[in-house]
């Protein structure tokens, strides 16, 4: 699809040097308005030659860490500190992130499983569209920041799809290593309706992360998101100055591919976890029980882990029904 079929108008010229926010209108016809449009923030930061990186957040609603972390480079970042383009969207899923929802509530569209989108289709269909056909083929780089949101907290991650050959592309290393966050979780490539799938089909250097979660923001997280953006895009070429930042720990990589790695409930009820985030577990190890209350007679069902490794993420909520994830592990990875 082409350019001239988007329905979304954006207030800024992303060819204009400078510093430019606005809005991107996303039209939305209701009863309360008939012509109306939604204001789906965005800010251009422009000076000169350079490498042009989209930073996204909000691609579900319910993830904060990355929403405030690009709040904050948008308003502390003046042309004149780069050398490039920055383009950001802190809330990329606008509808679901104005909710605090994984998903929107106009029309329970999850945007990082709707790309390449349609531009005339559903509203969330419209932004994955213009995301990837209008925005991306400016850009060299795109970090897509994420976390557990309201379901599921982690350890503060980065993660990072492998090449064809088992191999980390050495320009991710080098990004992962410079945003040093605890872990690096890695995994094959996948093609599919993801913002990483959409990134690779334009050439963009894509670099994601699980920040934190549980639908709430810690100064930790918010930490790891803000040093670790400041350092990537100083190693990206496009921040001209070193930024005056405490140095982290070296990252520890870690592989999250495998079904054995993941760790589900069986029943519906009350998840009392028995192992912590960050615990190192083994194959066959207690990970969790499930309580009915309704029949408290009953003795709980015990879940098991099938793999050892570390619990890079767990559940948050004490309700769970079959099919949820409790735990996801990952294993030593020394590619």
């Amino acid at each position: 699809m082409s350019k001239q079929e988007t329905r979304i108008h954006s207030e800024i010229d992303f060819d204009a040097e400078g510093k430019h926010q606005g809005f991107l209108r996303l039209p939305h016809s209701v009863h309360r308005s008939a012509y109306g449009w939604l204001p789906m923030p965005v800010i251009s930061i422009k000076n000169g030659e350079g490498p042009c990186v989209l930073m996204m957040s909000g691609n579900h609603g319910d993830e904060y860490e990355g929403q405030i972390s690009n709040a904050h480079i948008a308003r502390t970042t003046e042309p004149v500190d780069i050398q490039g383009q920055l383009i950001i969207l802190t809330m990329a899923n606008y509808p679901a992130a104005k909710a605090g929802l994984r998903v929107s509530p106009i029309d329970q569209g999850n945007l990082n499983r709707v790309f390449p989108g349609n531009a005339r289709g559903t509203l969330t269909q419209m932004i994955a569209h213009y995301i990837e056909e209008i925005i991306m083929p400016r850009c060299d780089v795109m970090f897509d920041l994420h976390s557990g949101g309201s379901s599921l907290l982690y350890v503060p991650s980065v993660q990072a799809h492998l090449e064809p050959d088992g191999s980390l592309h050495p320009r991710v290393r080098e990004l992962c290593e410079a945003f040093a966050a605890p872990l690096t979780q890695v995994y094959p490539a996948a093609d599919g309706p993801m913002s990483e799938s959409a990134a690779r089909r334009k050439g963009l250097i894509y670099f994601t992360t699980e920040l934190a979660g549980a639908g709430m923001i810690t100064p930790e997280a918010y930490g790891y998101a803000r040093r670790g953006s400041l350092r990537v895009l100083h190693k990206l070429g496009i921040l001209r100055e070193k930024p005056n930042l405490p140095d982290d720990p070296p990252t520890e990589y870690v592989n999250i591919d495998g079904d054995e790695l993941f760790c589900y409930s069986t029943e519906d009820g009350l998840f009392e976890p028995l192992v912590e985030l960050g615990q190192t577990v083994e194959d066959g190890q207690p990970a969790a029980a499930i309580h009915t209350p309704e029949n408290p007679w009953d003795n709980p069902t015990i879940i098991h882990f099938k793999s050892d490794g570390k619990v890079v993420c767990k559940r948050v909520p004490g309700h769970t029904e079959r099919g949820d994830c409790l735990y996801h592990l990952g294993t030593p990875w020394k590619g």
